[in-house]
């Protein structure tokens, strides 16, 4: 019989292949579905869902679902214009996907015994490095050769120019790493906690009446730990999203 509780905390975050094919293609051809794929298909098919149903354009009197998505873009075309200025409905779409894929694969990793597609170092890191290779061309193309002022701060002596030039290009390459890394910190980090306070309540709940009733207390406090995960799930995605747009408005004015 399979076993059905995770062993380790961390063993919740393993990629494993669900189903694998070999085939003697070219040379050697290995085809495989794995919980992580699995999950980013799932995810993808959710926020298509949500949005299919929100749909009102066939509908005289708009649905509550339907109001709080339009609030939702409403308040996100918002935050972009803020944020970048000019011409950024062209990013609007961009942003608005990327926020509601992170935060569905941030909440469906709060369902007990499920996969956290945002726990994995090759989605958050590949996310982060192609959107900064995307800016960096976006800049080059707007800018041209000036993008490389964006290394030299304005009156800055020319004794310190090399200094400087230094510091802000390992900045800028930080970009790349930063942006991932502090997503996937926030997820693995919250997922191990409340994995291993629920592995001592389970045990703490299975010790006896008085120690079950006593237990109650401490139980009380990891609902609140759930609750403010799920906060951050919210919270991440936002951040997330809106460095992405502080990104943007670099590579566009070169700030």
């Amino acid at each position: 019989m399979p076993n059905l509780f995770i062993l380790s905390p961390l063993s919740q975050f393993e990629v494993s292949n669900l189903i694998g094919l070999n085939a003697p293609v070219l040379g050697y051809l290995n085809v495989s579905l794995t919980n992580l794929s699995l999950y980013a298909f799932f995810i993808l098919l959710v926020v298509v869902g949500l949005h299919y149903f929100g749909n009102n354009n066939y509908n005289l009197i708009p649905s509550k679902w339907s109001i709080s998505l339009e609030s939702s873009f409403a308040s996100f075309n918002s935050m972009v214009r803020e944020q970048i200025g000019a011409q950024s409905e062209i990013y609007l779409p961009f942003i608005y996907s990327l926020f509601f894929f992170i935060l569905i694969g941030n909440l469906i990793s709060n369902v007990p015994y499920s996969f956290a597609v945002t726990s994995s170092g090759v989605v958050c890191l590949g996310l982060s490095v192609t959107i900064f290779i995307g800016v960096t061309i976006l800049s080059f193309s707007i800018h041209g050769i000036k993008f490389f002022s964006f290394f030299v701060p304005a009156g800055t002596p020319l004794s310190l120019v090399p200094l400087l030039v230094l510091i802000e290009f390992i900045s800028y390459i930080a970009r790349a790493v930063s942006l991932g890394v502090r997503l996937f910190a926030n997820i693995v980090a919250g997922h191990t906690l409340l994995k291993i306070l629920s592995t001592y309540l389970y045990k703490l709940f299975s010790g006896g009446l008085i120690l079950f009733i006593v237990t109650l207390i401490p139980f009380s406090i990891f609902l609140a730990l759930i609750g403010l995960e799920l906060a951050v799930s919210l919270i991440q995605a936002f951040v997330f999203t809106l460095l992405v747009c502080s990104y943007l408005r670099d590579a566009i004015e070169l700030h």
